[in-house]
Formats: structure tokens, C-alpha cells, sequence
């Protein structure tokens, strides 16, 4: 059917559904709809709900209902399909704002004016209007600044596990994070899928205290909502995000918690739908289901903007060989892995030294961008702690005063690494030079002669001097 004829039906009312199965609807005999088609599910009582077609063919219409199907039953739910795809309208004036998944503002205050209307899929870009990611992001976090750097318009994951500072960390960055050499008009917006009240309201303090709430806006489905609600959350944030980004020229930056949640509710709809299941019974395409995500951030020809995403996942059972974490590792540039031994002996943030990296982090230090030894530094660090893992490995097994006077040394970089280059308050902010100063500190823990990573010109000026 052309888009003209189908435009003719948009609004078309059919009393009376054939299955309801959990969030599903199952709606026979209807005019021919399009494949993420927005439609209006009406109860008895006359209430509307939102709904997207899931699947659609001949015989059947299958309608995922975000608010859920509670109270619907089959003779008098009614159905009225719009023919559109579902929208959010986007402004500015959304920032400082809360909204629940879908868009719909749960503050208390007024619906925000729309500029525009947008597909919440998305719209396609061309891979060649794309543009490479090179600035350096300062956190003011070391073990990200230093040795797992932030690029503007990279997608950077946190993998983590339950009950690990993830959140912390998220907001610390969200507080701290500026684009070196100039202001930059910057904003957040976070999406919140499946967690809990007080995690949602941590971030809301947090970005009150440090005042950059106004230049905030929040998306959220919390653990209390319908569980399809999440599938949208995401796809929301990301259109507000795209509009300040490549409409209003704004650096933003996407945090998405937790992505885990997320993949949960995809396998329930997969579930409910009777697909043949993959791995751990997700669906066979999670992997391009996470890419339309992921892959809504960068920068374009032509646009003065940004996005920059911090997924944050909850890996089950800390396995990062789970197919979450690993899909994702495919589709994003590096990961920032929390480990939690160092957690348990207070190193914060916990981050794991030799799982965690940044593909980029190469074309955005160095030079003026940073400065003219971090990129041998940071190699000369990874070194050094990769042969500390093996001397600990050791010492486990024969025992610490089996080792040799130089293994001992490694020991004590070993600790000082973790304690004063890694280990930093949440509320203490970095420059990249104070970084790079704690670097060649502890690596003063080393004789030079171990240091082979770096040049005699560095040693001389950072080492020595």
C-alpha cells in the first residue's frame, strides 16, 4: 500500500481485540499498518494509552502497550491506529525538566513548548557526514584523564556490577567534565531505565547541589514503572539530545542507566512474542537493537554540536563474557570496567586498570591537546601495572619474601598506583596536569632503567626533574 492510501486510514478505530498476552496486544483483520506505527489503545473507562506496533502482517497486528495492559479486556479495548510513528516534541525548554519515558512531564509543571516534532527512532545520518572524535574531555578523574580518555562525541560504557559506586562516578563526571581551550555550551540529559527511587533521586541532588540542574533534563522509567516503558526511555533521551546537539549547536552528554534493564525488557517482549532465543535467551538481534542506541551519538559536517554517551550496565554475575557487555563491547569505542576487589578496599573509583580503555583516547591526547608525554606515560603505566598483576600472582603463590629486591619495587608501585594515581575523592577534580604529575610520581616508585616506555627527554624533564 502506498503511504498515501495508508495516510487515508491513519485514525481507523477497530472495537474489540483478539489477545491480549502481558504488554501485547493482538489485533486481526485491519487495514495494512507500518512497522513501528504509533497507536491509541482505549479502555472501558475511555482511558487513552500509547502503543507501537511490534509486528505486522496479514493475518495479525501485534501492538506493544507501554503503559501496560491492566484492566484491558478483550471486547471493549478499542484501538485506533495514527498512521505516524511515535513523536516527542523537543525545546530547549526541556531542560531542567523531568519526564517519565515517554516524554510526558512528571514534575508537576506545565507541558514545555515544542519547537519541533521528532521521530523518537531516529533519523538516519550518512556515515560520511560523520566526523572523527578528537577532543579531549577532562573529567577530572585520573584513571579516565589519564590512562582511558574521554573523547567528545565518543560512546564510552561504564561496566559495573550490582552495588559498585557506578552511579557516583556517573555524576561526578556529569559535574566535572569540560572541554579544554574554551566555554562550551553544555547539557545532560540522563535516562533513568528500571532503577529505583533513590538512585533516580541521587542524580537529581547531585546535579542540584553542584547547580547544573537547569542545564539537565531527565528521562524516567523507573523499577516501578511498566517494564516495555524502558524500550522507549532511551530512544526519547536521545531525540531531546539530538535536537540541543545538531539544532542548537550544544555539546551534550547521554547518560543511560542501566542499559542492563533495558536488554531484561527486551527478552520479556522476545519472550511473550514466541521468538526462537540466542544467547542467555536474549533475542537474536540485540546486537542491532544496541547499535540503533550506541550508535545516536558523534558529531556531523556542518553542526557546531556533540554526543557523548556513558551507557552504564550492571554486568550479571560481574561476567563480562555476558552478552550485554560483550555486544556492547563490539559496538562501542572501550569500557571502563569496575573490578570489586578494589572496591572492597575502598579505592574509588574502582576502576580495573588493564580490562578498561578508550579506542580513541589515542587521536585526542599528546601535544597541544594534553600534553606531549601522556601518551608514552600512560603506555609506560599499563606496562608497569600489567607485571605488577604478575608479581602479585606470585606472591600468592611463593610467597612476598620469596621476591626479588626489584619485584618489591614493583609491589610498592603497585600500591602506590592504585592509592594516589587511581584511588581520589567524589567531590576532587583534576587538571590533566596534576594527573600527568601523579603519573611520573609513582612512577618514580621504579627504577629508570624499567622504564622503557618513555624517552630519555621525558625522563630527564618529568622523572628526574
Amino acid at each position: 500500500m502506498k503511504s498515501s492510501d495508508r495516510s487515508l486510514l491513519a485514525g481507523r478505530e477497530y472495537v474489540g481485540v483478539d489477545k491480549i498476552d502481558g504488554p501485547l496486544v493482538y489485533v486481526r483483520k485491519t487495514h495494512p499498518v507500518g512497522y513501528q506505527e504509533l497507536v491509541e489503545v482505549v479502555d472501558k473507562t475511555g482511558h487513552v494509552r500509547l502503543g507501537q506496533v511490534l509486528d505486522t502482517s496479514e493475518d495479525a497486528v501485534v501492538v506493544q502497550v507501554f503503559e501496560g495492559t491492566t484492566e484491558l479486556t478483550m471486547p471493549t479495548t478499542r484501538v485506533r491506529f495514527r498512521g505516524e510513528p511515535l513523536s516527542l516534541e523537543v525545546s530547549e525548554g526541556m531542560l531542567g525538566r523531568v519526564f517519565n519515558g515517554l516524554g510526558v512531564p512528571i514534575d508537576d509543571g506545565p507541558a514545555p513548548v515544542g519547537e519541533e516534532e521528532r521521530d523518537v527512532n531516529g533519523l538516519p545520518v550518512n556515515p560520511t557526514a560523520r566526523l572523527y572524535p578528537r577532543d579531549f574531555i577532562q573529567t577530572g578523574i585520573s584513571v579516565i584523564d589519564g590512562m582511558n580518555t574521554l573523547i567528545r562525541g565518543q560512546k564510552l560504557p561504564i561496566f559495573s556490577g550490582n552495588g559498585l559506586p557506578h552511579n557516583e562516578l556517573a555524576a561526578q563526571i556529569t559535574r566535572q567534565a569540560k572541554i579544554r581551550g574554551g566555554e562550551s555550551n553544555f547539557a545532560v540529559v540522563f535516562a533513568a531505565m528500571g532503577v529505583k527511587h533513590d538512585v533516580a533521586r541521587y542524580f537529581i541532588d547531585s546535579f542540584e547541589s553542584s547547580g547544573v540542574l537547569e542545564n539537565v533534563a531527565l528521562f524516567l522509567s523507573l523499577a516501578d514503572d511498566p517494564s516495555i516503558e524502558r524500550l522507549i526511555t532511551p530512544r526519547s533521551a536521545l531525540t531531546l539530545a539530538e535536537y540541543l546537539a545538531f539544532d542548537k549547536g550544544m555539546h551534550v552528554l547521554v547518560i543511560l542507566t542501566d542499559m542492563a534493564n533495558y536488554c531484561e525488557s527486551l527478552r520479556e517482549i522476545s519472550t511473550l512474542r514466541g521468538e526462537i532465543p540466542s544467547r542467555k535467551g536474549y533475542p537474536g538481534y540485540l546486537y542491532s537493537d544496541l547499535a540503533e542506541i550506541y550508535e545516536r551519538s558523534g558529531m556531523i559536517e556542518g553542526r557546531s554540536g556533540s554526543i557523548t554517551q556513558l551507557p552504564i550496565l550492571t554486568m550479571p554475575n560481574d561476567d563480562i563474557s555476558h552478552p550485554i557487555p560483550d555486544l556492547t563491547g563490539y559496538i562501542t569505542e572501550g569500557q571502563i570496567v569496575f573490578e570489586r576487589e578494589m572496591n572492597g578496599r575502598n579505592i574509588y573509583p574502582p576502576v580495573a586498570g588493564l580490562p578498561s580503555l578508550s579506542r580513541l583516547m589515542k587521536d585526542g591526547i599528546g601535544g597541544d591537546m594534553t600534553r606531549e608525554d601522556h601518551p608514552h606515560l600512560a603506555s609506560q603505566l599499563f606496562a608497569a601495572y600489567s607485571y605488577v598483576k604478575d608479581v602479585r600472582n606470585l606472591a600468592s603463590v611463593i610467597g612476598e619474601e620469596e621476591l626479588t629486591p626489584l619485584d618489591h619495587k614493583y609491589m610498592e608501585f603497585g600500591e602506590a598506583f592504585e592509592r594516589q594515581f587511581v584511588s581520589q575523592a567524589v567531590d576532587e577534580d583534576r587538571t590533566i596536569e596534576e594527573t600527568l604529575n601523579l603519573g611520573w610520581e609513582v612512577l618514580r616508585k621504579l627504577p629508570a632503567e624499567e622504564l622503557h616506555r618513555v624517552t630519555d627527554e621525558e625522563l630527564e624533564k618529568y622523572y628526574e626533574g
